[in-house]
């Protein structure tokens, strides 16, 4: 029905009830899992398949994005779907069976609800009793996956149990990976990253180079706000919007665009269809000055960004940051954005690894930072606070 990699037959027959997906970047699991409920689904009639996240956004990101990818590209998959109801999220197969994504809220959420299949995507951002909620009310198989950054509730509760088979993946069991990037990969640098990204194996980031960013809801409508762009390729190019509340020094990031294989041509269509207000100054990647010369000719406010790496990241470093919820690829980043090491003696230098939309927040900050604009028209009297937009 499509082209599969070796994790696809260890999942499908995995001989216990738990089947945990321990990865490292770009593995493939959260694709291939999805393979396999789509096979489920097709060859078993009347089956409930749900697909579990952190939230809404994150499932956009990843499984709901991986669903859509895999239907379009499997001609073969197409006839068995009978609709995709999007306001759903659910599919629904010509044979009955079904696959829904959702999010719940705390442990009671959990409790409403049955199901034959469950997938828990990146388990390290749900709650155990969710799981537990979730998994005791699944009849036939679970799915887990996640990146082991540190250890969780999945090493201290499943892994080593009778019924639980545990899969260590990295980039080599991907077999549809570009050799460009299993060639970056390969050549992390910094130990505990290779540890955890090319290798799947457990580990414990230390080092971190915004450690305590927290997360918030949105960015406050009162604030000015600007945009910072890193070009990419077969990296992700990355849109971040960037408030600066300057009373409160709380600074905000939104992930607006993160996507691979974009041209200029692209991206313009994609601001386009997000409504990227031209108004806005957009500080982008002053590597490419022809994309920044597309960019003004469409009508954006693109300019050069400043991208003085270290003093950029000391002007964040001062702020108090809050990245939004939403904010699904700028959060792992976040998680894994580390100075590098020599000796066992952190360098004033990032580790060069996930760091597009990092590298995109920096750049709208400190390029912005003596843009007076950036001053809100918002009265000390008012009794909002920078509190208030924590989460």
């Amino acid at each position: 029905m499509f082209s599969v990699g070796p994790l696809f037959e260890a999942n499908y027959n995995c001989p216990t009830k738990v089947a945990v997906n321990q990865g490292g970047t770009s593995s493939g699991k959260t694709y291939t899992i999805m393979q396999v409920l789509f096979t489920i689904a097709v060859k078993e009639p009347r089956v409930v398949i749900t697909v579990a996240g952190q939230d809404i956004p994150n499932l956009k990101a990843g499984p709901i994005r991986d669903a859509k990818n895999i239907v379009m590209n499997s001609p073969a998959l197409q006839p068995f779907i009978k609709t995709y109801n999007k306001s759903e999220r659910t599919y629904e197969f010509l044979n009955g069976s079904i696959i829904e994504f959702k999010s719940y809220d705390d442990e009671q959420d959990a409790k409403s609800g049955k199901r034959d299949y469950l997938f828990i995507n990146e388990a390290n951002g749900i709650d155990y009793l969710i799981y537990w909620q979730l998994s005791i009310r699944t009849q036939k198989k679970v799915f887990i996956d996640y990146n082991p950054t540190s250890k969780f509730w999945v090493h201290e509760k499943l892994i080593g149990g009778k019924d639980t088979t545990l899969f260590i993946s990295d980039h080599r069991h991907n077999p549809f990976l570009s050799q460009e990037l299993h060639d970056e990969i390969e050549n992390i640098e910094d130990e505990e990253l290779f540890k955890v990204y090319a290798r799947g194996l457990t580990g414990k980031i230390t080092g971190l180079i915004y450690p305590h960013y927290k997360l918030c809801e949105n960015i406050p409508d009162f604030l000015d706000t600007c945009y910072g762009l890193d070009f990419g390729y077969n990296h992700p190019s990355a849109m971040v919007e960037v408030g600066d509340w300057l009373e409160e020094n709380a600074l905000y990031w939104d992930e607006i665009l993160y996507e691979s294989y974009l041209t200029t041509g692209d991206l313009i269509e994609r601001f386009n269809l997000l409504g990227v207000d031209k108004n806005k100054i957009m500080y982008c990647d002053s590597a490419r000055p022809d994309a920044i010369s597309e960019l003004k000719m469409a009508g954006y406010n693109a300019q050069p960004a400043d991208k003085d790496v270290l003093e950029g990241i000391r002007h964040v470093r001062y702020k108090k940051l809050l990245i939004t919820k939403r904010s699904h690829n700028l959060i792992k980043e976040a998680n894994a954005y580390k100075w590098k090491e020599k000796n066992g003696v952190s360098l004033d230098e990032p580790v060069k690894l996930k760091d597009d939309g990092m590298d995109a927040g920096r750049y709208a900050t400190y390029s912005n930072r003596n843009n007076k604009s950036k001053i809100v028209s918002w009265s000390s009297s008012s009794s909002n606070s920078y509190l208030d937009y924590l989460d």
